[in-house]
């Protein structure tokens, strides 16, 4: 299956009548695209009753992505996660069947380091089963070694844009196994270029984009986020990228 989605659910006026009906951003929101990307978790923490109240906006086929706290993965490094890691995972546990993947995003100062790495994956996957995709902007984490660790712990490495370095482009890490019934997920983040957050992305490179698209294994789940929220062109790139992935 694949999602299309943004980070967050914002929607800018000029976008107003794409996402009509009555109610709430969230609302109209998710009967017009079928997930979202929570990037508000990163910052501050949300109470459980938040996230029941969200899945409650939404269709039963809608799914969320949910980002880990930056006391996990920017100050504390990926070490010393237990407590922290156990208050987050039990207040996004009121998202239900509406959790779709725990977005793990790395600073681009965190080189890898198999120890740390494998720690912080082995201590997620003792806590939580669903899907996990990881962003790192370190050349360290495009490694041999770091796909290793990534693959035994089932965790997805996000393809980026833009993409540093080139080998961001691509997904990787676990891509799924035939001795695993579990779904395996590709997970795209387009974060706008030239200027980051900023910049609409052309119906050029939307449409080589959506030629492009990893077609997956078998039964795996792909997400692709706009994440050029701040000139409000993500929801805008968002429909038109739809628009030019296969129908049916």
């Amino acid at each position: 299956m694949i999602f299309i989605g943004t980070a967050g659910w914002s929607i800018p006026r000029a976008m107003g009548s794409a996402f009509p009906g009555e109610g709430q951003h969230l609302d109209r929101y998710a009967r017009v695209l079928g997930c979202a990307e929570i990037n508000t978790s990163f910052y501050r923490p949300h109470r459980a009753a938040t996230y029941e109240r969200w899945a409650g906006q939404v269709p039963e086929h809608f799914r969320f992505s949910v980002k880990l706290p930056r006391s996990i993965t920017h100050e504390g490094r990926l070490q010393a996660a237990d407590e922290p890691l156990e208050r987050f995972l039990a207040e996004v546990a009121g998202l239900g069947r509406k959790l779709g993947v725990l977005l793990v995003q790395l600073p681009p100062s965190l080189a890898f380091d198999a120890a740390v790495a494998g720690n912080f994956f082995d201590l997620l996957r003792e806590r939580h089963e669903g899907p996990v995709v990881c962003e790192p902007r370190h050349a360290s984490w495009f490694e041999p070694v770091a796909e290793r660790v990534l693959k035994s712990a089932r965790v997805g490495r996000v393809a980026a844009d833009p993409a540093r370095p080139a080998a961001a482009a691509r997904p990787g890490g676990w891509m799924g196994s035939a001795r695993s019934s579990r779904r395996a997920t590709l997970y795209y983040r387009w974060h706008g270029s030239p200027r980051l957050y900023y910049s609409r992305y052309s119906p050029e490179v939307l449409q080589q984009w959506a030629d492009a698209l990893a077609p997956g294994p078998a039964g795996a789940d792909t997400w692709c986020i706009f994440d050029n929220t701040a000139s409000g062109a993500a929801m805008e790139n968002a429909l038109e990228f739809r628009e030019r992935l296969p129908q049916g």
